[in-house]
Order: C-alpha cells, then sequence, then structure tokens
C-alpha cells in the first residue's frame, strides 16, 4: 500500500474499531481525526481497503472492520509504543520493587501486566539449562543422607536429597563443595556436573564415603529441565468480560494457555524474530491469529518479548525467559506492547541485580519520564 491518505484511514479504522468494537463508518471517521476529505473520499479509500484484503465489511450498508493483514499493517507501522500513563508507570514502580525474590518478582510481574492491559499475562521464570552456578550447600540430614542447594545467578533455588548406601564423610564432602564454589561460580550447571565428575577425590580416611557421583548427577538433571512448570499465569478471568469473544473461542484459549509448551514455544519464536512479517518497530514480538500457528488462537493476538540474557554462555542478547500478553485481535497493541516491554526491561534489570550484586538500578525504561528503582 504506497497511498499515504489511505495508509491514514486505515490507521484511523484500526484505532477507532480497537477503542469501540464497532464498524467503522466514513462519516463518523472524517470528523473525528479531522482528515480534511470528504466522507465520499474516506468511502472510497475504504472501499480500496477492503478489495486489497486490509478492512472487510460485516453486513451490506455497515462500516468496515480490521482484517487480520489490517492489524498487521497498523503493528508494523507502529512508529514507537505509547507512553504508559503516570498512575501505570508509578504502578509499576510501586508494586514490582517489592517482590522479596524472583518467584515473588514473576507473580508481581504477571498480576500487573494482567492488571494493565486487562488481557491474560504470562510470565516464564529462567530455565535452569541457562542459568549458572551461584553457590552450592550442603545440609547434613542423617548419617547417610543430606540435602544439596544449589543457587542459580538467576536466584532460583533448587534442592535434593542424597541418600547414600554407605555413611557420608562429611568434612570430604563440606572440601569437595568448597572447591565446587571456587572454581565453578558463573559457570552454567552441564559444566559443573563435568567439573565435578573430572574431581580426583582421595579415598577417605574415616571409611565413610563421599557421593560424589551423586552431586555431578544432581546438576546434570538441574541442567536438563526446561522448568516449564513455573509458568505464571494471570488475568485468565478478563477473558470472562470479553463480549467479542464467544464461548468457543474462549474454550480454546483457555485450552492453549494449558498448553505451557506451545505457549513457551510461541513466546521464544516471537522473541527471537526480526522480520517485518512478525514484530513492529521495537524489541517485541506480535503474532496476530493465524501467526500463531495455533486454531486454538485463531481469532486471539500475542505479544511477547524477552527478559534477562544468557552472557555466561556466550549467547549475549538470547533471552533467559519471557513476557508475554494474549487478548483479542481488536486489543490495544501500542500500551500491550509498551506493557510488555516495561515489564521485561524490569525483570531484565532485577536479573542482573541477582547476578552481579553491585549491579545499580536505573530506569525501566529507556524513554523519557523513566522511572528510577531506587530512591
Amino acid at each position: 500500500m504506497s497511498n499515504d491518505r489511505r495508509m491514514t484511514v486505515l490507521r484511523a479504522v484500526v484505532e477507532d474499531y480497537i477503542r469501540t468494537q464497532e464498524p467503522v463508518g466514513s462519516s463518523a471517521l472524517a470528523k473525528r481525526h479531522g482528515l480534511s476529505v470528504s466522507s465520499a473520499t474516506v468511502r472510497n479509500d475504504m472501499a480500496a481497503l477492503e478489495d486489497e484484503g486490509y478492512l472487510i465489511q460485516p453486513y451490506t450498508s455497515a462500516g468496515r472492520i480490521p482484517t487480520e493483514k489490517g492489524y498487521r499493517f497498523f503493528v508494523n507501522r507502529l512508529a514507537s509504543a505509547a507512553y504508559l500513563s503516570e498512575p501505570q508507570r508509578l504502578a509499576v514502580k510501586e508494586f514490582l520493587s517489592g517482590s522479596v525474590n524472583l518467584d515473588d518478582a514473576l507473580r508481581r510481574a504477571s498480576k500487573l501486566l494482567a492488571q494493565i492491559t486487562g488481557q491474560v499475562a504470562v510470565v516464564t521464570s529462567p530455565s535452569l539449562a541457562r542459568s549458572a552456578l551461584r553457590r552450592l550447600e550442603i545440609v547434613p540430614l542423617n548419617i547417610d543422607s543430606c540435602l544439596a542447594v544449589v543457587i542459580t545467578d538467576t536466584g532460583r533455588v533448587e534442592q535434593r536429597t542424597v541418600i547414600n548406601a554407605y555413611p557420608i564423610d562429611f568434612s570430604q564432602l563440606a572440601f569437595v563443595a568448597g572447591t565446587i564454589n571456587s572454581q565453578c561460580m558463573s559457570m552454567n550447571l552441564s559444566d559443573v556436573s563435568a567439573f565435578i565428575e573430572k574431581l580426583d577425590i582421595p579415598v577417605s580416611q574415616t571409611g565413610y564415603d563421599c557421593p560424589v557421583n551423586a552431586l555431578a548427577n544432581i546438576f546434570r538433571d538441574i541442567a536438563s529441565r526446561e522448568r516449564t512448570d513455573s509458568f505464571y499465569v494471570s488475568g485468565t478471568s478478563h477473558l470472562a468480560h470479553c463480549e467479542s469473544m464467544n464461548h468457543d473461542d474462549m474454550t480454546s484459549l483457555f485450552d492453549a494457555l494449558e498448553e505451557q509448551i506451545v505457549i513457551m514455544r510461541l513466546m521464544n519464536s516471537l522473541s527471537g524474530v526480526s522480520s517485518e512479517e512478525n514484530v513492529s518497530k521495537s524489541d517485541v514480538g506480535v503474532a496476530i491469529g493465524s501467526e500463531t500457528n495455533n486454531p486454538a488462537l485463531k481469532n486471539a493476538s500475542f505479544v511477547s518479548g524477552g527478559y534477562g540474557s544468557e552472557n555466561q554462555t556466550g549467547k549475549e542478547g538470547v533471552p533467559l525467559a519471557f513476557v508475554g500478553s494474549v487478548g483479542p485481535t481488536h486489543m490495544d497493541y501500542a500500551t500491550t506492547i509498551a506493557s510488555v516491554r516495561v515489564v521485561a526491561s524490569y525483570l531484565s534489570r532485577y536479573i542482573a541485580a541477582e547476578r552481579n550484586p553491585h549491579f545499580q538500578y536505573r530506569s525501566i525504561t529507556s524513554r523519557k519520564e523513566d522511572i528510577p528503582l531506587t530512591g
């Protein structure tokens, strides 16, 4: 589409339909947006947009509504996402900065994103496969058992019980744990497992055992898990109040949200694409209707952004996890994109602070009117 006026008409139709969910007529459009042309001209432009597949007339004599193609054109040409309002920015600062740990931050982030957008919010936790070791703690439980506590650089804590066939030499095991902590900090968990397997542990003078192989297996097991269970969803009740979605659409969407691995793959693909077919001019990906490649989401749109960066494995820029919002295709894309970006930015800074105690929070966005997270 090369006609600038038609582009303006299409944008106006999409904006009005997002606001009202009612077919948009030419006369009202010309007056409301100050198009400086007659309603007949606008009507001709809308007819041309319909011929090109950007608009559709739901029934005779009605106004037009956007098609999936129309929404895609609109999203691709969002110069920038809208700023959040002052109350919304304050809500981000006050609500998220009270988090006591990573799980609390993720839970709060999903609730806040759902409140801001009025849609379903999805937040995933950092994959353990992409995390690095911060510290290993060994807690004796009995003469032949102990608790291994693995703390990652992203703030995750995993606990495993080791039950040994023989009494454990806890002094030697403490030495092994100290070696791991001094040599393996910031090493990914798979490499920690390989490091432990290569340790040359002398025979215990006590005659007791040091379950080194059990420790190696623990790190290998943790590293292999994608943590699909750490998946925070908020705002599903909003679907019940969405009049534009029928019962079948809502049921399908609920089913899709239950299939966590499907949602995670979609979020991963959206946050990793850079083509105009899938993203607006931002760091946030948008899938509209059939672009989700999921029949359950055919009448919905998904907005997703990654947070965190896998710097320690040489994959800088690869997200550790994702923040997303799902709603009807007539969602307020500008506000949703802005909200996802702001929440993802906060979580990125939270992860950075977890990895580096000397990290200083700045603001949660790179735009004017940023919100300091300290002070």
